[in-house]
């Protein structure tokens, strides 16, 4: 029978008409494709459905498998497991499921499981699994850590991994690949079939290998049920892409006089009064900052220069603390905020369907990363997102034209897989030792299925092994890193210690230590990381949350605060604030300045059509009368004496990370050939040496 005339997709399709809306054809793709047990990945823009694409494939099995009582039937245990990178964005796709759930009349329960989940509802899903789990990777890993966990998955049908172009790339990816060939490799052995596994992404370079690393546990396994001679039921895998183009409208702020705008560094804080008009015109505005630091800034300066915005607009990023947290995110939805200033904490996939406009302050540092940011206003398929880009510099509106033009061509960032992260991989020995244990030669087999450990050679694994058993070469005097024992094969953590330990501590984000930061009189404001508090006297003021607090003193790892009244205040730097410009955006980068250098002066004719680029007309005359514009196949380099000694500037465009690397390899070998002291800098433009004796260009 063909998919269209089952029941489950009538009451679907019947339920979707009731609130106007169709299905898309690639919705409906994606549910041909899931009802016959296959496993994918569905590429659309962000705001178009992708998460009903599965969500509703889910619903619809069941329907079909329960015809005659499917509104009746309770506690069916886990069908779907949804890994999600962001609490954020867990609750709201709870909400949009639950809102299906009643009004179809099925019996379903969402639940949802990460850092922010109490006690209490982790013990109620311990003891019956909701329908649908909303999770994060290191949640899952925690889920990995308990005994008896393979039971939890005996029904479940589908595992579905949203915003996977954000998580394929970093460990965080690593994990996932390990929980699912972990989840499909016990449900085979105890039922004989496995889930299948969904990847959900929007802007990503790299389609064809971002379903090879998800789908390889699956893939493999199959081959290896085909070597044995049995049949297998694994399908394989298909890539579901809408054919829908979601309109983008970018819009440079520019200052008045281009002349006294800053060259560079800065926080855009001249241009404040410009976003008032737009927060004004707009239902809701999300005004997205690189870090947490500069973001209490800008909230702080909107607050100073419109008094009037107390009250309708807020300040969200992942160091407040989760109630506030929480009520923002409550009040986006409902729209009474006016706007919300915020981090990538608000990044991903979250459906505010009030937010008509975004303001991207400074250098998203990557295309898809602005794309992503952009899709957040306008959140349905056939309104227009409008984004609105505000440099901190002047440089920044050349990277704004770049970003126009890579838009217009389809210029997306691929996201290279990790390969062979041992940490990763000790880490995870380590938690399927705490619940049920594993033996060494199936684990073998198993993480050999996933894409990153594919080509892990037996020598490591037996190495590895000897790290977590007897602490390797290297710490085998330590009884610490002694943690995992060998029982007739069977590799336990048996001591309750290193077992709470190790609970504590997984996960892959790797920062420095955070204390709680509390009201003297009761409640938390949120989060800050110790090395920025212990620089800090009591009495000295600083801001978090929006609020200015004096520090008081540290008690039992929080840190006691009170309100101040103190109009100036240390704002706290979180070292987060190193996302270096992605390679598409610095070739894009570099062409624009190719098209400029190739003009003679501003009066040439073939000026380029981005406005950016015309209003900066007088700094590259100057430019060009002081120095150079570079093509290309050029490196520009300026060599200048000042008070502070002898500056030689190095321009390559490719990124603070590399430039850090070429300063420290140009300084290393120019004291080969003469000897000489070096500091340097660098930024995403290029790099500084400087030194007090010259330097031998």
């Amino acid at each position: 029978m063909p998919l269209s005339e089952t029941k489950g997709y009538q009451l679907i399709f019947d339920w979707l008409s009731a609130k106007g809306r169709h299905p898309f054809s690639f919705q409906q793709e994606a549910w041909q494709h899931i009802a016959i047990g296959e496993s994918g990945l569905v590429n659309a823009p962000t705001g178009c459905g992708k998460t009903f694409s599965v969500f509703l494939a889910a619903l619809i099995n069941f329907i079909n498998t329960h015809p005659v009582d499917f509104r009746q039937r309770k506690n069916n245990g886990l069908q779907l497991l949804w890994i999600s990178p962001l609490r954020a964005l867990a609750k709201d796709i709870g909400r949009a499921m639950e809102e299906v759930i009643a009004e179809t009349g099925l019996q379903w329960q969402i639940g949802i499981r990460n850092g922010d989940t109490d006690t209490a509802e982790r013990a109620r899903q311990k003891k019956q699994m909701p329908e649908v789990l909303i999770i994060t990777p290191e949640s899952l890993h925690l889920l990995l850590a308990q005994k008896g966990y393979a039971e939890q998955f005996r029904h479940l049908s589908i595992i579905a991994v949203d915003e996977w172009h954000e998580l394929l790339g970093s460990k965080r990816g690593v994990q996932v690949e390990l929980a699912i060939t972990r989840i499909i490799h016990s449900q085979y052995y105890i039922t004989g079939n496995t889930p299948a596994v969904w990847g959900i992404s929007a802007t990503i370079g790299n389609l064809e290998e971002a379903m090879e690393v998800l789908l390889s546990p699956l893939v493999v396994l199959n081959k290896r049920i085909a070597e044995t001679g049995k049949s297998s039921s694994i399908k394989s895998g298909t890539i579901v892409k809408a054919r829908l183009e979601k309109k983008i409208e970018v819009e440079s702020i520019f200052p008045d006089e281009i002349e006294k705008f800053p060259w560079a560094g800065h926080l855009g804080i001249k241009l404040a009064h410009k976003v008032l008009p737009i927060i004004e015109q707009s239902r809701t505005t999300l005004i997205f900052i690189n870090t947490r630091g500069m973001s209490e800034t800008w909230y702080q300066t909107l607050l100073n220069i419109c008094p009037d915005l107390a009250g309708s607009i807020a300040l969200h990023h992942s160091s407040i603390d989760m109630e506030l947290r929480n009520w923002i995110e409550e009040n986006l939805h409902t729209g009474n905020l006016k706007a919300v200033v915020c981090t990538a904490s608000l990044d991903l996939g979250v459906d505010f369907r009030p937010v008509e406009t975004v303001i991207q302050v400074g250098s998203p540092k990557g295309v898809s990363r602005f794309l992503q940011r952009a899709g957040r206003s306008g959140h349905s398929p056939d309104a227009i997102s409008k984004i609105f880009f505000l440099p901190t510099h002047s440089l920044e509106l050349v990277e704004a034209a770049a970003l126009k033009t890579a838009i217009a061509d389809g210029l997306i960032e691929a996201r290279e897989p990790r390969l062979l992260c041992y940490d990763v991989l000790l880490q995870y020995l380590n938690t399927i030792a705490i619940s049920d244990g594993f033996r060494a030669e199936e684990t073998f087999a198993e993480i050999t299925a996933t894409y990153c450990y594919r080509e892990l050679q037996p020598d490591d694994w037996h190495q590895i092994l000897h790290f977590i058993t007897e602490g390797g070469q290297a710490m085998s005097q330590y009884d610490d890193f002694k943690k995992v024992e060998v029982d007739d094969g069977l590799f336990l953590i048996r001591r309750r210690k290193v077992a709470m330990r190790h609970r504590m501590h997984i996960g892959t984000i790797v920062s420095d230590a955070m204390l709680k930061v509390k009201f003297l009189s009761g409640g938390y404001v949120g989060v800050i990381e110790e090395y920025f508090i212990s620089r800090l006297d009591p009495g000295d003021v600083f801001t978090l949350a929006g609020r200015n607090l004096e520090f008081i003193m540290i008690k039992d790892m929080t840190v006691l605060v009170k309100a101040s009244k103190a109009k100036k205040s240390q704002v706290p730097s979180w070292n987060g604030g190193r996302m270096p410009l992605s390679a598409n955006l610095g070739r894009q980068l570099r062409e624009t300045l190719h098209t400029v250098s190739r003009q003679k002066d501003s009066t040439d004719i073939n000026l380029p059509v981005h406005p950016e680029i015309a209003i900066l007309r007088p700094l590259f005359d100057l430019q060009r009368s002081l120095s150079h514009v570079p093509a290309q196949n050029e490196l520009l380099i300026e060599h200048i004496e000042t008070d502070d000694g002898f500056h030689l500037f190095v321009y390559p465009f490719e990124g603070r990370l590399v430039h850090e690397a070429m300063a420290a390899i140009l300084a290393w070998r120019i004291s080969r050939i003469t000897p000489i002291t070096f500091s340097f800098a660098m930024n995403d433009y290029g790099f500084e040496l400087l030194s007090d004796q010259p330097i031998p260009v």
